[in-house]
């Protein structure tokens, strides 16, 4: 029994030199090969980083791409600098712009409501008529220039689906 304890702090032993070993080059300094593993293992532990990565030279990490917000990029840069053999951080990761709102819908005016606010304004236009159907609206008859310049606009507050002009112009 004590041989088989023995044996196994042996084993750990050699387990934990080679181990060692293979971190280490001759000089005794860390493998950009071996930090560039580390740091990928890192980055996958770390939630919000989207298309953040880090790459190795000389012992130099550089972290660049988009993460989701402040806290991703500084746990990030934290967790690579507990990484021994690493020399330094350059930290170029950038945080992805919160996203913008939904538009708002477009509101469309019933028929019925729609057909007496559309004959309210078009009364004000002599020879000028209009029709409602399925949120459209068509005008038929003729008006003067200046005078359509105003109607269009009072008739697009209404928020028809469409207007659709078949005036005559005098």
């Amino acid at each position: 029994m004590k041989q088989t304890f023995s044996m196994r702090l042996l084993l750990l032993s050699l387990f934990i030199a080679v181990s060692g070993m293979m971190l280490y080059s001759c000089k005794g300094q860390v493998k950009d090969s071996d930090l560039q593993m580390v740091v990928d293992d890192k980055a996958k532990a770390i939630t919000g980083l989207g298309t953040a990565s880090g790459t190795v030279k000389d012992g130099v990490v550089t972290l660049t791409g988009e993460v989701t917000d402040e806290t991703a990029k500084v746990a990030f840069e934290s967790s690579v600098k507990t990484i021994p053999g690493v020399k330094s951080v350059v930290n170029n990761l950038t945080v992805a712009p919160p996203p913008a709102p939904a538009p708002d819908p477009v509101t469309i005016s019933p028929d019925a409501q729609l057909t007496t606010a559309v004959n309210e304004v078009v009364k004000a236009y002599n020879g000028v008529t209009a029709e409602v159907k399925e949120g459209i609206v068509t005008l038929t008859g003729t008006i003067k220039r200046a005078d359509l310049q105003k109607l269009m606009p009072a008739l697009m507050a209404l928020q028809p689906k469409k207007v659709e002009n078949k005036l005559t112009i005098k």
